[in-house]
């Protein structure tokens, strides 16, 4: 059967108005789930994802593993909102990939400083893991540029100080990132 001249354009149009009422905003202002945040979390979750893949058959089941806060490279005592809530995205992304991940928040006996969170130096990591009975303790730093945030976290075994996994990555110094910086 022969189409018509207006079955085939209405053939032809159907496509265009399918993907128009599909299209969304890219870029709602103050609905940050569709901005930069979304970025942000990918990125940490990324490395998360990396992290577990390197540790495939390194670890065993029945021990935690302990995250630490990721500091300040320039200045390891310190960190910022940002090296927190990288610490708290890349324990969640462990934790859904079914890790045990001890929270140690809500642990009375862990060094914390004011601001700063569960800061661990390396004369302590043995101690607290052994405390904990964790068989890992994920640990990181972060350096800041004029435009960029570079990230590193590792995987270590306390007792051996052996390094199980590592990523790097970069992050946008975009406007959430340089807001997340700044000391409190």
């Amino acid at each position: 059967m022969p189409m018509t001249s207006l079955a085939r354009a209405a053939a032809l149009a159907l496509p265009l108005l399918l993907a128009a009422c599909s299209s969304t905003t890219t870029k709602e202002e103050g609905n940050y789930s569709t901005i930069s945040s979304n970025q942000f979390i990918d990125a940490n979750y990324k490395a998360a994802d990396a992290l577990m893949h390197q540790l495939n058959g390194k670890l065993t089941a029945d021990k935690p593993l302990i995250m630490a806060t990721i500091v300040n490279i320039d200045a390891l005592e310190q960190t910022t909102t940002l090296g927190r809530l990288v610490s708290e995205q890349l324990s969640t992304r462990l934790a859904q990939g079914g890790l045990s991940m001890i929270e140690m928040k809500l642990r009375n006996n862990v060094y914390l400083k004011r601001n700063q969170g569960e800061l661990m130096l390396t004369r302590e990591i043995g101690e607290v893991a052994t405390a904990h009975n964790a068989q890992a303790i994920v640990v990181g730093s972060y350096a800041e540029t004029s435009d960029m945030v570079f990230i590193n976290v590792k995987v270590i075994q306390p007792n051996t100080n052996f390094v199980l996994a590592g990523q790097d990555y970069v992050l946008a110094k975009e406007a959430i990132v340089r807001s997340m910086l700044q000391r409190n």
